[in-house]
């Protein structure tokens, strides 16, 4: 279970990462004419919808799993407990910062003609976190072998 949820973000954090480093390479010049470039936008594009998948699986499916494995869940969970005690075991840096992430994703989802500037500030914003999800990833897939929970491979 856990070990297919990571071969998943693995698959997907791959495929973003090679976006991110496109993105990165014009991002000083990023701005609201280059959403108009459509070859800018592709690329643009494939890095949110890999930074939102892995957003989601990480903060749907992965942290519960992890505190399953470990006995420490319950359904009656809410997300901020959830992400709460993952900042206990010192899986997240702060609870209230993963939030703000899933509030980023909702940004990234909602492109309307009259918003451009957020959504490129979204953009600009995704771009910054990506390295600190990746970071998260490792240390998570880190904590589960360590505990047992993920074969070695």
């Amino acid at each position: 279970m856990i070990g297919e949820t990571f071969q998943t973000l693995d698959l997907h954090l791959g495929r973003a990462d090679k976006a991110y480093h496109e993105v990165i390479l014009f991002s000083e010049a990023l701005d609201v004419q280059a959403l108009d470039d459509f070859e800018k936008v592709k690329v643009i594009d494939s890095f949110i919808f890999r930074f939102i998948k892995i957003q989601d699986l990480m903060g749907n499916k992965l942290f519960r799993e992890v505190l399953q494995a470990l006995g420490e869940y319950q359904s009656s969970m809410s997300m901020l407990d959830v992400l709460d005690r993952l900042e206990q075991l010192e899986l997240l840096k702060s609870a209230e910062l993963w939030m703000d992430y899933s509030n980023l994703r909702n940004v990234l989802t909602h492109e309307y003609p009259d918003n451009r500037e957020e959504v490129l500030e979204g953009i600009q914003l995704a771009l910054k976190v990506f390295p600190e999800m990746k970071r998260i990833q490792r240390d998570m897939r880190k904590y589960a072998k360590n505990k047992g929970l993920l074969e070695d491979k």
